[in-house]
């Protein structure tokens, strides 16, 4: 199964990463443990596992940094 969009934006109440991943209407949010000036392609290396988990394709091209 394919996403929509991933969306990777930083929760600074958790101080956590937050992925939203979106397919149709829903949405599925995981928070990671990565630190918050991590770089984008360590980001893109936790959405793909994210992806993984949840069942979907991994294709994290469709990631998008909120900074």
């Amino acid at each position: 199964m394919q996403v929509d969009r991933v969306e990777a934006s930083w929760d600074t109440g958790k101080k956590k990463w937050l992925f939203r991943i979106q397919t149709g209407e829903e949405v599925v949010r995981r928070y990671c443990e990565a630190p918050k000036d991590a770089n984008d392609a360590a980001l893109r290396a936790v959405a793909q596992k994210a992806l993984q988990d949840e069942g979907y394709e991994p294709d994290p091209r469709e990631l998008t940094v909120r900074r």
